[in-house]
């Protein structure tokens, strides 16, 4: 108790607390991204049941590792050598997410592109996939986001209190954005196509750093964030043509 109200008068565990909620924010964009295209696939009445668990099983995944820091700072520790280049566990586990995660929107581009395939896409009106199945996936790419993000928390605090609040604010926001977002995507069809590429490219991005090619988060955001804005100046002038249109119309 006594550390903690000497954490509350440090200003640099004030700032610390600040960047690291910001730093968590940030990175759970991937997380809600992979969670809103994959619940979408349900019915109507188990989308918001089944992101409330996957997130809600983020927060616990997140805290319970909290709770073995110094398990999860030796999981950076190298477990053996390909060719001369080390691997720990944490780029196993990174492979291997990137792996699933390319796999996964590959596979969700070739429902939308493929006219000739016999399943719906994301958009459709019939799903192919079971709740427990969704849950499942959500679950293994929580794991992988998880010990990304606290790796990421340990490298920038020593104090576990600011890694737990950080967190917790984090899935906070992650669950009030989440049926928006996933809203958002479903009604904006083209949005799909988009995300799914981001969904390709962070898979790539975990792959090659599971490698130990360290790709700057900045590049990666600051190309999601110029991907978004022209879809959105699309989405405006698709909206402002359709209007033009009716106008023409009712003359």
């Amino acid at each position: 108790m006594q550390d903690i109200l000497l954490l509350l008068q440090d200003p640099t565990a004030w700032v610390a607390l600040i960047t690291l909620i910001v730093m968590e924010v940030v990175l759970g964009i991937d997380n809600l991204i992979f969670i809103s295209i994959l619940t979408n696939k349900l019915p109507v009445e188990q989308r918001e049941k089944a992101r409330r668990i996957g997130i809600g099983l983020a927060l616990i995944m997140r805290l319970g590792l909290l709770a073995t820091v110094a398990w999860i700072v030796q999981l950076t520790n190298p477990v053996f050598e390909v060719f001369g280049n080390a691997f720990s566990w944490k780029d196993i586990i990174l492979i291997a997410g990137g792996l699933f995660l390319v796999w996964k929107a590959t596979k969700e581009i070739h429902h939308n592109v493929d006219v000739e395939d016999d399943k719906e896409n994301l958009v459709g009106e019939q799903v192919a996939m079971t709740f427990s199945s969704v849950i499942v996936q959500i679950l293994l790419l929580d794991l992988v986001f998880s010990v990304d993000s606290i790796i990421t928390a340990v490298g920038m605090t020593p104090h576990v209190p600011i890694m737990v609040v950080a967190v917790v604010v984090a899935v906070t926001v992650m669950l009030l954005a989440a049926t928006p977002l996933a809203n958002f995507i479903e009604k904006n069809p083209t949005i799909v196509m988009l995300a799914l590429g981001f969904l390709l490219m962070i898979g790539t991005t975990l792959i090659a750093e599971g490698f130990g090619f360290h790709v700057p988060k900045g590049y990666i955001y600051a190309a999601m964030a110029f991907s978004a804005l022209v879809e959105v100046l699309n989405m405006m002038s698709r909206r402002r043509a359709r209007v033009k249109r009716d106008a023409t119309k009712t003359h």
